[in-house]
């Protein structure tokens, strides 16, 4: 669901230092919200205030967000934990193989360049055919 931004309330959090934000806003710039944030039908915030915070420093003015009703004030504060608890990092074998197959895919070598050549061919050949039908 789109949220207008003002209209989220950003109650008492247990997340006091949100870090810096330089690098989410980088990625919100790039790749849009990938992950919505969760409020409760009262509009306040349950999960994801550095995301929030980050689109209100891009200018955004909506947000994408889960609306989730008929919690307790209790199930928000676990939901609050729970969220920023169960992330866990890439460890640094899973990020370098990771970059490695990003680097393979924005420079493809050259038998590799020439196959997506001949894929790309036929796939235009079979639209070609399709729309002749």
């Amino acid at each position: 669901m789109l949220v207008a931004i003002k209209d989220i309330k950003v109650k008492r959090r247990v997340r006091k230092d949100l870090g810096n934000l330089d690098d989410l806003k980088e990625s919100l710039r790039t790749y849009g919200l990938l992950n919505p944030i969760t409020i409760n039908r009262k509009y306040q915030l349950i999960a994801g205030e550095r995301r929030l915070q980050a689109a209100k420093a891009l200018g955004w003015t909506n947000i994408n967000a889960n609306v989730i009703d008929n919690l307790t004030e209790v199930d928000e504060l676990e939901m609050e934990i729970e969220e920023n608890n169960q992330r866990k990092e890439f460890t640094e074998e899973e990020l370098l193989e990771g970059y490695r197959r990003l680097e393979r895919l924005r420079h493809p070598g050259f038998f590799y360049r020439i196959f997506l050549f001949f894929k790309h061919l036929f796939q235009k050949i079979i639209e070609f055919f399709s729309r002749k039908r």
